[in-house]
This record gives C-alpha cells, structure tokens and sequence, in this order.
C-alpha cells in the first residue's frame, strides 16, 4: 500500500466497472423497443461496444490520471475542444442526479405504501442529492464497498429480472409473439429514439481510468477490468433484456417504465414485501451509480479547470485528500434547481425528460474521443501504450468512425423532433430547447475563459498540450 492510501485490486475494479457501467433504470425504457431490441443489442455490443472498450483500454493505459477524455481531447485538439467536453460531461451529470432523485419518492411509496405530499417529496430528493455530494467529498477508495455492493445488487437484481422472466415464460407463456420478422428492427421513429438509451448503457468505461491513482496496478488493470467487465455487463443486459421480453407485452412498457414496475407487472402485484425489497435494493443502485460516477466527473471537471478550460470555482479542493469539493457542491446546486422548478414543469414524466437531456449532452461529450484516438496515433506514436489496439490503418479507421457516427445518429433521434404531432413535440422539444440552452452556456462559459487566457497568458494553462 502505497503512502498508506488503499488500493484497488483487479476485483474491486470489475466491480467498479459493472457499477458504472450497468444501469439498471435504463433495461425496462430499452425494452419498450419490443422484440428487435435484441438485434440492436447484438449490432451495437459489436459496433459500438467493442471498439469504444478496445479504444478506451489505450487510452486509459497510455494516458494515465484524473484528466480521463478531457486529456485526450485536448492533447488531439487542443482546449477549445477539451472544455467543450469536459463541460458536457460534467453538466450531464447534475440532470441524471436529478433524474434518479424524482425516483426516490416513488420508491419509498411503494416499500411503505404510504403517500407522500409535494413538500415531503422534495425533501427527500434533496436528501438523495445531498447525501451523494457528501459522499463524493471522499476518495474513490474509501467508498469501494458501495461500488462493489452497487455491483453486487446490480447483477442480483438483473439475474433475478431475467430468470423471473423466464420463469413466467415457461409457465404462462411468452408475452410478445416471437417471429423473425418481429427480431428485426422497423426502423420506425419510435424505435430508433430508444437506441440512445442502449448506447448510453455501454457508455462509462473511462470512469474507471480516472481511478487509476487508487489501483495497484493501472497499466494492466485498466484493460483487464474493461475487457471483463464488459463481456459481464453484456451478458447481463442480454439476460435481463430477455426476461422483460418474454414476460411483459410490449404495450405495458414506456419511457417511464422501470425496473420495480418490471417486477410488479411480472408478479401481478403492485405490493408485497419481495416488491419492497426490490424498491430498496433497487434505491441503492441509483446511489452507488451517483458515488461511481461523481468521482471521475468531478476529477476531470476539477483537472479541466485548473488546467483554464472550466470555471476556476470547479477547482477548489479538499485540503486533506484533494477531492474536488468546487465540483460536488455545483453538482448538488445544480440538481437541487432542477428538483426545486420541476413541479412547475408542464411536462410530468420527469425522469424521462431529464433523462433524455442528461442523455444528450453526455452522447456529445464522447463524439471527439474516437477522432482523439486516431489523432493521437499519428502525432504521439512515441509515447508507451501499455495496451495497444491491433490493426492495420484502416481498421483504426473503422474503430474511430463506427462508434462516432452511432453516437451521432442516435443524437438526431433523440434530441432533434422528426414527427411534428402535438405528442411527439411536447414530448422532445423540451429536450431540444434543453440541450441548445446548455450548449450556449458552455460556449459562453469557453468564449469568457479564451479571453482571460489571452490577456493573462502567463498565469493560464499549467498544463499547456497547444
């Protein structure tokens, strides 16, 4: 143990791993796809998934620290491009807190059954939130008993989606009639707004090379945990998948759809104390996805600033541990305004509407990664890759433009509105107005930061890559 900090073995980084990746609110909205999400799941694990780990695996090894995607960015394109990411990355993140912060009163109602009035509810998604900042204010290390039990409840909870699905297929027959034709995608609007949400859960592998001052051995963990992980997570999503779809019809499951309605619609009741538990196990999962998740979001927002590229605040720290606190605590005031407006919202499906923003501008957070990869070949091919992605110059090609498009075109299903009908705009346009409000602000906030650079050049940048 070095400095007397603990560290992570290769297990406690899968679990991280599974943990940040596997999200488990996200299985029941990607079923409501119907019987062809499981084409888009093969098609997406080999397109998308495969290349963006293998990608990740070099450059998480190659360039080790808090930096994450932030550094490679901006070694590739310098710090216009790597503030735009890391401020879409970082702002994604208060909107999923407060989307997992309006499930909270849900869930206790339906462990206790009691209900709960606007003001109780509030007070217990700013609990939520708040307790999660709190949390972040520590190091990685020191909470890897909530990623290794989010992990654990995690699969628990999958495992027990899908075997229950199959259990009920078995005995009250499958719910959606399977055909070949059926497996297909339709290609429909409807469908192909659904394929974010798959790709957002693939998404998240780069957290863990954000991790690597708390591993024992980075350079051949960061791979290892990858390549593990994501051959574990796949699985997992394929079973519990499986399990929604030959339980539930279809025309039960929507946007809004989550995995204890999954298990309620599965058992014919709404209550009973196996429900319970799962609402609780469950309830622990959107914790241990926030604490996974905060850490590597507030150290690249955190690196991003000191390096000039994010408001100077983000990069106050702790004393005794460095953890950023500027960044948690914007974190908690962010998601604690979006909780506080969101009765007054027109639009009552919160989650999916913060969902799908947080969604959005996360997806955009990635879109210069792949290109950053196969830059960095060409103009840093002397720096060490621990791992390096084999092929020739062409398959690199592959690599970096497959996942790139995918993000891309799933963008323009998700964030743009296709279909102008009074449901399909009420229900999207505030994703857009959502999104282009936050991309303006993240441009103004890189307009403001250039200009101190120019006229302070040389107190900016301590960690110049031009």
């Amino acid at each position: 143990m070095e400095n007397g900090k603990k560290k992570f073995s290769l297990f406690s980084a899968i679990l991280s791993v599974i943990c940040v990746v596997f999200v488990a609110e996200a299985a029941a909205p990607v079923a409501a796809i119907g019987n062809s999400q499981f084409f888009w799941w093969i098609v997406l694990i080999v397109a998308f998934l495969l290349p963006y780990g293998l990608i990740t695996s070099e450059l998480g090894t190659t360039y080790t620290g808090e930096g994450g995607l932030y550094d490679w960015i901006t070694k590739a394109f310098g710090h216009r491009w790597g503030a735009r990411a890391s401020w879409f990355y970082w702002v994604n993140f208060p909107l999923w807190m407060a989307s997992l912060a309006v499930l909270c009163p849900d869930l206790l109602h339906t462990m206790f059954g009691f209900q709960l009035n606007t003001g109780i509810s509030l007070l217990i998604e700013l609990i939520f939130i708040w307790v999660i900042v709190l949390i972040s204010l520590y190091p990685v290390s020191d909470s890897v008993w909530i990623l290794n039990g989010g992990a654990v409840i995690k699969v628990f909870l999958a495992l027990a989606l899908g075997g229950l699905g199959v259990y009920s297929a078995l005995t009250k027959g499958v719910a959606n009639h399977y055909t070949l034709a059926s497996l297909l995608p339709s290609f429909d609007l409807h469908s192909l707004s659904f394929i974010s949400v798959i790709i957002f859960n693939l998404l998240g592998f780069e957290v863990i090379c954000t991790f690597a001052d708390s591993m024992e051995n980075p350079k051949k963990q960061i791979p290892q945990s990858i390549i593990i992980g994501g051959i574990v997570i796949a699985a997992i999503y394929m079973f519990s998948a499986f399990g929604i779809g030959v339980a539930i019809p279809t025309n039960k499951l929507s946007t809004s759809s989550g995995l204890v309605d999954s298990f309620q619609v599965m058992l014919g009741t709404p209550t009973g104390w196996f429900i319970s538990l799962i609402a609780f196990l469950f309830m622990l999962t959107l914790v241990g996805n926030m604490v996974s998740w905060s850490q590597g979001v507030n150290n690249i927002a955190s690196y991003a600033a000191d390096n000039g590229d994010m408001p100077k605040f983000f990069s106050k720290r702790r004393a005794s541990n460095g953890i950023s606190w500027g960044a948690a605590l914007m974190n908690g005031i962010v998601a604690t305004f979006i909780v506080v407006i969101a009765p007054l919202l027109p639009n009552q499906d919160l989650f999916w509407s913060f969902f799908s923003l947080n969604l959005v501008l996360f997806l955009l957070s990635y879109i210069p990664v792949f290109p950053a990869f196969y830059k960095l070949r060409k103009i840093d091919p002397e720096t060490p890759r621990p791992f390096k992605v084999s092929g020739s110059d062409g398959i690199l090609k592959v690599y970096m433009a497959l996942p790139m498009i995918i993000i891309i075109i799933s963008l323009i299903f998700t964030a743009i509105p296709l279909q102008y009908d009074k449901a399909s705009l009420t229900e999207q346009l505030p994703i857009t107005i959502g999104a282009i409000i936050f991309i303006v602000i993240g441009e103004l906030i890189i307009k403001r930061k250039l200009q101190v650079q120019v006229s302070q050049p040389s107190s900016s940048h301590m960690n110049s890559y031009s």
